[in-house]
Parts: structure tokens; C-alpha cells; sequence
């Protein structure tokens, strides 16, 4: 056989040994499996947050695993992006603020998206000033540069809801600046930019604890109780797999319920393995004032009146497409069957 033919049989070898182990790979695979006994469901976050402390919780302390369930967790940042991964099948689950699901079911749907449990139950960021303010009012903002957020998202509409609260005009009496995209607003605040910027924690912690920035305010509460992180899913995926779902609430409660029960500290510790390059110090004081302010819903119900409040913010920040009928997009039922 001359040394081409050799090649050839070597080649089809090796490639009958790869094939091989392919295959036992995937039986393999699929036995492990089958022998775990778990649901898989794949679930996609609009971003990685602290803000989302009882979903890591529920990871950590195995609380799915209780119900049969395995957890696939993904950030895909920006509300945009999470929704097209749960339209186009890319996730199960998507964790996002509720006005995405009304941005969404407004372009109309065969298969509409329909909130079904609440993580987060004020607004999440704070209000951060380049120098310290020792009696912060809000009529200071007046005349000030103001890094906002991305408009059309939450943290910018509760913000616009909050300074016309005040008597502030945010797009008359202060220079606002809205089109830095998510990633960049802490190093263009840390770089210069403005005098006041709106942050989620840690940064805002962090921002401290550097003396880069100094808490004056907090947007949450000062807006008040609305959906402003749930988990929702295509009609066609909660009618198709209702006791997942129901599984998935019944372990959503309990790290609800152990987030509040349990010090900040043993909390803080709990999610540190999903936040390895933030020192423990900065968790722990994030945890607690998301605590502190009742930030983490309680429950998974979200119930009518802060939907309601969640369009009122919209329609204040010209953003509601329609008013929407709470029974339309919410589904209370799995988070009520829990608490009964």
C-alpha cells in the first residue's frame, strides 16, 4: 500500500475512535441525566447583579435542586437582547423588568409574554454626587450635569418619575446625559463626566469606599413598589410546562423568605461565589440596603397596584405604547398556590 493509501486508513481510524467516543460521550451524557432526575431550565438575566440576590440564593442553597429543577443561568445584557433569546427559544425564563414584556406584547404576539413571579420590588439604583452632601434636597440637581440612564429603560424612567416629583423638569432644569450605554456610565462618571449619577450597588459602594462618589439619595425609595424585575416566559412554554413552573416559584419563595430571615453577612457569603472579584465587605453592605428598603420582593406576587405603578412611570416618561390591563400580561397563580 503506498503511503497515501497508509494516511487514508490512519485517517478513517482515527476518525471510527473519535466517532466512538463521541457517541459513549453522549450516552454517557444522557444516563447522567436521566439518573439526576432534574429539569433543566434555561434561564436568561438581563444583567448580573446583587440587585438579584434571592435567584442566586435559590442557586447556591439548592433550593431548585429541592424541586427537581437544574438551572441554566445566563446574563444577556440589555432588555432587548434578553427578550429576542426568549422569543427565538434561546431561554425559558427570562429575568428582565416587566416593561419589556409590554414593549414586546405591543408589537403583537400569537405568543404573548406573561409575567408570572417578582424578584425585585423598587428601583435599584441610587443617586450618586462627585462631592459629599451632607443635607441633600433634590432642588440641587437644578443647573447640574446629571448621568442618567439609557432612555426608555427603568432606572431612567424612575429617575425622570422621581425629579418631576420634586418639581424638576429633567430635561429643562438640568443638562441630562442618556446616551452612555449601561456598561460605561461608572467609568465615564469616574473619568469626569457629570456630577451626579444614577448606580446600581456595588458600584455606588464601591464608588464610596474609593471616594470617587457619595450616596445622597436613593430612586427606590423614593418611587415606590413596582415589578421592576420578573421572571416571564412565552404563554405557549408556562401552559405547556405548569409544574415546572410551579416548582420554579415554590424555590423562587424560599430564598425569598431565607434572604429576609438570614443576616446580611450569611447572605452576603452565600452569593460570594457569584461575585468573586467583590470583596465581601461591599456585598454584605449592598445586601443590606437592598433589605433595608425592601428592594427584594417579599413574595412572587406582583399585584395590580404596582403594575399600575409601573405604567403611571411609563406614561410620566412617554414610553407606555397603551395602558394595559393587569390580567393581561401577569399570571399570579403559581405564586399564590405557594403562599397557600
Amino acid at each position: 500500500m503506498n503511503n497515501g493509501g497508509e494516511h487514508l486508513m490512519k485517517g478513517l481510524k482515527l476518525l471510527k475512535a473519535l466517532f466512538t467516543m463521541v457517541i459513549f460521550t453522549l450516552i454517557f451524557t444522557a444516563c447522567t441525566a436521566q439518573l439526576d432526575g432534574l429539569q433543566k431550565v434555561r434561564i436568561a438575566e438581563v444583567t448580573h447583579s446583587i440587585f438579584y440576590t434571592p435567584i442566586y440564593v435559590a442557586i447556591e442553597k439548592g433550593f431548585f435542586e429541592e424541586e427537581g429543577l437544574k438551572i441554566n443561568l445566563t446574563t444577556v445584557p440589555g432588555g432587548d437582547k434578553t427578550m429576542t433569546t426568549l422569543i427565538s427559544d434561546g431561554a425559558d425564563i427570562a429575568l428582565v423588568g416587566s416593561e419589556t414584556s409590554i414593549y414586546v406584547n405591543a408589537q403583537g404576539t400569537d405568543d404573548p409574554i406573561i409575567n408570572f413571579a417578582q424578584l425585585t420590588q423598587t428601583d435599584g439604583t441610587f443617586l450618586v454626587s462627585r462631592e459629599p452632601i451632607e443635607n441633600f434636597t433634590w432642588d440641587m440637581l437644578e443647573g447640574s450635569t446629571f448621568l442618567g440612564q439609557r432612555k426608555g429603560g427603568m432606572p431612567q424612567m424612575v429617575s425622570e418619575y422621581v425629579l418631576k416629583k420634586h418639581g424638576i423638569d429633567p430635561h429643562e432644569d438640568l443638562e441630562l446625559i442618556q446616551n452612555v450605554d449601561f456598561a460605561n456610565i461608572a467609568p465615564s462618571f469616574s473619568s469626569g463626566t457629570g456630577e451626579f449619577v444614577q448606580l446600581f450597588e456595588p458600584t455606588a459602594s464601591i464608588f464610596e469606599q474609593e471616594g470617587k462618589g457619595y450616596i445622597v439619595a436613593s430612586f427606590g425609595e423614593e418611587s415606590g413598589h413596582i415589578p421592576y424585575t420578573t421572571f416571564m416566559a412565552k404563554e405557549s412554554y408556562i401552559n405547556e410546562n405548569e409544574e415546572i413552573i410551579e416548582k420554579f416559584v415554590n424555590a423562587l419563595y424560599k430564598a425569598q423568605q431565607w434572604v429576609y430571615d438570614t443576616p446580611s453577612e450569611e447572605v452576603a457569603e452565600t452569593i460570594a461565589p457569584f461575585f468573586e472579584d467583590t470583596d465581601l465587605e461591599i456585598i454584605t453592605s449592598s445586601v443590606e440596603r437592598y433589605k433595608a428598603q425592601k428592594s427584594f420582593a417579599e413574595d412572587p406576587i406582583l399585584d395590580e397596584e404596582e403594575w399600575n405603578n409601573l405604567q403611571d412611570i411609563m406614561e410620566e416618561a412617554g414610553e407606555l405604547p397603551e395602558r394595559i390591563d393587569y390580567e393581561t400580561y401577569v399570571n399570579t397563580e403559581f405564586a399564590e398556590k405557594v403562599l397557600k
